[in-house]
């Protein structure tokens, strides 16, 4: 299974927007005011509602994104995602099963880890990269940059408490990208569909990101 055009893309843009809300057109919203602003990978959580479809629909109507999925809890779950569409997968956890489901149907998958023996276990299944989740939780930059001697030739990619602030820190000692979720979408400005701010916050991020 050949990835490399999706990792060279990723460690180009270097962000993935995560996306999840209990309506399928606020999320359609969120997702195109990340990608006005430049975000070129955007994840939309299977448990947002009708994630599915809307997958399938932002597929179309951004076709030079790469739109995928995450929160996938199982194997079931995988697979709808795989048929829906979604051109990545991310996972809160390692299961091994699902990675090889992943790589039969050849789509990278990314799924979550939070100790090296969980990192090794997803990488040696198969993994695309691997999720460091959640990083707040872990010392944030620094267990990172920790990882880096022993498990530098693993792409790991932090979530769970990366900031547009602290984004080019996670970069800087050796992730390949970073997912944001809550810093990206501030809920105020999600309330008030104030699209242009948060189009305006994707824009500062992904030119903070794609100069790494």
């Amino acid at each position: 299974m050949n990835h490399q055009p999706w990792l060279t893309l990723l460690k180009k843009y270097r962000a993935i927007a995560v996306i999840r809300s209990s309506e399928k057109e606020l999320a359609r919203q969120m997702a195109k005011a990340a990608a006005s602003g430049g975000i070129q990978f955007i994840e939309i959580t299977w448990n947002t509602h009708q994630a599915a479809e809307l997958i399938a629909e932002l597929r179309s109507e951004l076709p030079t994104f790469s739109i995928g999925t995450g929160t996938l809890l199982n194997l079931e779950q995988l697979g709808q995602a795989i048929d829906c569409g979604a051109q990545f997968l991310f996972a809160p956890h390692t299961d091994v099963t699902m990675i090889e489901r992943a790589i039969d149907a050849q789509v990278p998958i990314v799924p979550g880890a939070f100790t090296p023996t969980e990192i090794m276990t997803a990488w040696q299944a198969g993994a695309t990269c691997v999720k460091v989740f959640p990083i707040s939780g872990l010392g944030g930059a620094a267990y990172l940059k920790s990882l880096q001697g022993p498990l530098g030739h693993i792409p790991l990619i932090p979530t769970g408490g990366v900031t547009v602030e602290n984004a080019k820190l996670f970069i800087d000692v050796g992730a390949i990208a970073v997912g944001l979720a809550g810093d990206l979408f501030p809920k105020h400005l999600v309330e008030n569909q104030d699209w242009e701010a948060v189009s305006q916050i994707a824009r500062t991020l992904a030119q903070k990101l794609t100069t790494c």
